[in-house]
């Protein structure tokens, strides 16, 4: 097993000085990796864009930074791009204007928005932007709601002391995409967190209590004492109920603590940083109490031992 690592796009690549050609490049690359856009950026200045994108088995997530811009959703190119997907947009840094629908709104920073891919919309930063992006198969957001589609989009506040799973999710995705120690995201735990705040009212009890549950753990699983009732207490469930919701998808509380703390540590070991750790450390940092544990539960887990990741890392 492979963890999938990061790739990235920046316009300071695009061997001209011309705005256009740098907005052009833009376009294609959103087209091919995210979801196909229509951008108008000022020609009297640089055009300056990064993009991180992380494709998983399923969803696809991303990174993007960018100078003033508008990009448009249009429906010419909802119909030669369809995405069939729902996107979910995390602003970190720049006033945000939406419209939708003939309508606007403004977006701002610690607010995320869910929404239909596939229908139109016009987004602008007037300032730049720093934001996360996630993208769904229509399919896995059914198969998780039970609904195809998000109408309206969706606003939600997901501050410090905001909503918990859009916290929760902005954290996941985050962290997958630094390059600083990542931690492979959880794909299934990032599906659930997006259909409770597509839904909250709707969400089948079973997703809310599993995504609660692994937000949670993804804050916890460095403490090598984190047990299954702990996780039961702290989102207000029983240690048989979480046991039981869990059980449905085929995986147990500890298997999944366990699969995160690997995970952790393989997403360290294979990082550029490895060469200032040990790997005891790393595997102490994830929440494992004893060494021969850890080395014996990675090489199962990925076919390959903790130093070969490591080695590979600095070669």
């Amino acid at each position: 097993m492979r963890i999938p690592t990061p790739s990235s796009f920046d316009t300071h690549r695009v061997m001209s000085e011309v705005v256009g050609e740098q907005v052009r490049e833009w376009e294609v690359h959103n087209a091919a990796s995210l979801v196909a856009l229509a951008c108008d950026a000022p020609a009297d200045r640089p055009f300056e864009a990064l993009e991180v994108n992380l494709q998983l088995p399923q969803i696809h997530l991303a990174l993007v930074r960018g100078s003033r811009h508008v990009v448009g959703r249009t429906e010419a190119l909802v119909e030669s791009n369809p995405t069939d997907a729902i996107a979910v947009y995390a602003a970190l840094r720049g006033e945000a204007m939406l419209e939708y629908a003939g309508r606007r709104r403004a977006l701002h920073p610690g607010q995320l928005m869910v929404c239909d891919a596939d229908r139109p919309f016009v987004r602008g930063f007037g300032h730049g932007l720093e934001e996360l992006a996630v993208k769904i198969p229509r399919q896995a957001f059914a198969e998780t709601t039970g609904q195809e589609t998000v109408g309206t989009p969706i606003v939600i506040d997901a501050g410090p002391d905001d909503d918990l799973y859009g916290r929760a999710l902005v954290r996941l995705v985050g962290r997958a995409l630094r390059c600083a120690h990542p931690v492979p995201a959880d794909e299934q735990a990032v599906v659930e967190l997006v259909s409770v705040l597509a839904n909250p009212r709707r969400t089948n009890l079973a997703v809310a209590h599993r995504a609660a549950a692994r937000a949670f753990i993804e804050e916890q699983f460095h403490d090598a004492g984190l047990l299954a009732a702990d996780v039961a207490a702290a989102i207000g469930v029983s240690e048989r109920t979480l046991s039981r919701v869990f059980a449905a998808t085929g995986i147990s509380v500890p298997q999944h603590i366990l699969s995160r703390r690997l995970d952790a540590a393989y997403g360290v070991l294979s990082s550029p940083l490895a060469e200032r750790l040990r790997t005891t450390d790393v595997a102490a940092g994830c929440g494992f109490s004893s060494m021969a544990y850890f080395s014996q539960t990675f090489r199962k887990r990925f076919g390959i031992t903790a130093g070969e990741v490591r080695r590979a890392a600095l070669a």
